[in-house]
């Protein structure tokens, strides 16, 4: 059993080739397991629910969706839309708003010549009144 040199050298070299080749036996052997899985799988996820969904009345009116205005002035009286009232008054008539509609926007806002004092004033008198949302306005 004798073996020359010259065999021992390009038998390393030939192991050495199929070595550095990819072996993508295994690799084909996890894509089929996992496309298996998949194809398990994905039934079970997609089924549907049985959801109700609520059906709008017919009754229902739309509520008044402009917001109410409220402009502190310089003089130290609140306009509530339209209407000019003292600090007494505007506490009553907010709360009479928050009322009739407690969903509806207040939008706050001071003439350009009135003080913070004027302003802060009716954000507590909105806020004393029940009034839900209060927003600043131009």
């Amino acid at each position: 059993m004798a073996v020359s040199q010259s065999s021992v050298f390009s038998e390393s070299a030939r192991g050495d080739a199929a070595l550095s080749q990819i072996n993508i036996t295994p690799l084909i052997d996890v894509m089929l397991v996992l496309l298996i899985i998949f194809m398990v799988i994905s039934p079970v996820v997609s089924r549907s629910l049985d959801a109700k969904l609520p059906q709008p009345s017919k009754e229902a009116v739309a509520p008044d969706t402009r917001p109410m205005q409220l402009v502190a002035q310089a003089d130290g009286r609140y306009r509530l839309d339209g209407v000019v009232h003292d600090l007494g008054t505007l506490g009553s008539a907010l709360v009479q708003s928050a009322a009739t509609d407690p969903e509806r926007v207040l939008m706050v806002s001071a003439s350009d010549d009135a003080d913070y004092q004027s302003f802060a004033n009716a954000l507590a008198a909105a806020e004393d009144s029940g009034v839900r949302q209060i927003a600043h306005g131009n």
